[in-house]
């Protein structure tokens, strides 16, 4: 496609560009970063990207007595400075993210930080020219950014979720401005996520998983999935992310973004993407000895032996694993998580509507 020359702005056109970026400020409706003012027209070309009503409620915080519509969720897209091509992609991501995570919205004013972490699949990854490579949680490219911070705009101005306000994070984190990475379909040795989750190969989708944080993992020195899988796990049960042990406790679980190389070690000695699932769930948590020492456990579980081995995930479905980055290191990420309830459920998927389907 050839690029539109555009004339270059003049002083009175940019001064006024500054007055209207002001003007959202004061109205409250950044995330702290300039936004792009929404104006009517283009709302209007967002909204002509999906067949969707604009006023057909996509989410509800009924404990807030908030929703977001279609047309909030244009008004907060161009706010982030995406493209109107883009739109499709945020209404599958506010879908997903309602049916999954979404659906114990208290989560969304968690003390303890919580982001919502975007996976997209299938062709629109290269149709948008989405980063599924080097710096995948990096700022510079801007599918991934825009689309990210689109999310976190229309929790804040449609959902009323915002810092000093509903928002009680303690500390926070930086993936609240924006986390939203591609799947590596072409250097992952399994099938990609939306395959795994019963959507065709050739479908485009968005995956929305509430996480706390992202955690580097190294591990370049073996060729032994056992020894880079208990890295990985040891990684995911760090003491910090652990809450107090009681008989009740709320189970927690992982979103692992495991590196090209990794997955290909892996992969390359016979496990399948269960199999590591699997593995990772036995190995993910720690003895209650190790809880004790670190005042993590309550009273109810004082007659277990310090040898019980306590799993902090309540499945292998707790886990979701996603091959991303550069085929380059044997680096992987993982991202904390809650899962809602026993079953594991924490996070949806959504197919990509375009308007011409």
């Amino acid at each position: 496609m050839a690029s539109v020359e555009r004339p270059e702005p003049t002083d009175e056109a940019l001064r006024s560009a500054h007055a209207a970026i002001e003007y959202c400020y004061e109205q409250g409706w950044t995330d702290g970063l300039p936004v792009v003012p929404p104006l009517q027209d283009l709302v209007d070309e967002f909204l002509g990207q999906t067949t969707r009503d604009p006023s057909e409620v996509l989410m509800t915080v009924r404990h807030l007595d908030r929703s977001c519509t279609v047309r909030q969720a244009a008004i907060n897209a161009v706010m982030a400075g995406c493209k109107p091509e883009y739109f499709p992609v945020i209404v599958a991501a506010i879908d997903a993210f309602a049916s999954g995570a979404g659906m114990v919205t208290g989560l969304l004013q968690s003390t303890t930080g919580q982001a919502e972490i975007v996976v997209v699949n299938g062709p629109i990854r290269q149709q948008l020219s989405f980063n599924c490579q080097d710096n995948i949680f990096s700022p510079g490219d801007r599918p991934n950014a825009t689309v990210g911070r689109a999310l976190r705009l229309m929790i804040m101005n449609a959902l009323g979720i915002r810092p000093h306000v509903f928002d009680q994070n303690t500390q926070g984190t930086s993936a609240k401005y924006t986390c939203c990475i591609a799947e590596n379909e072409e250097d992952s040795p399994w099938e990609p996520l939306h395959v795994e989750r019963g959507f065709a190969r050739d479908a485009s989708t968005v995956t929305v998983q509430m996480v706390r944080s992202d955690l580097y993992v190294e591990h370049r020195s073996t060729q032994v999935p056992e020894e880079i899988l208990l890295t990985i796990a040891d990684s995911m049960s760090y003491a910090g992310m652990i809450s107090q042990i009681t008989e009740e406790r709320i189970p927690h679980g992982a979103v692992v973004v495991m590196g090209p190389e990794h997955a290909q070690i892996i992969a390359k000695a016979g496990w399948s993407k269960w199999d590591v699932k699997r593995f990772l769930w036995e190995n993910f948590g720690k003895t209650k000895g190790e809880l004790r020492r670190f005042g993590k456990v309550a009273r109810d579980l004082e007659d277990n032996t310090d040898e019980v081995f306590i799993r902090t995930g309540s499945s292998p479905d707790s886990i979701l694993l996603v091959v991303s980055g550069a085929n380059n290191a044997g680096v992987s990420t993982v991202c904390p998580s809650f899962t809602v309830g026993r079953a594991g459920i924490g996070n949806g998927t959504s197919e990509i509507r375009l308007k011409r389907d």
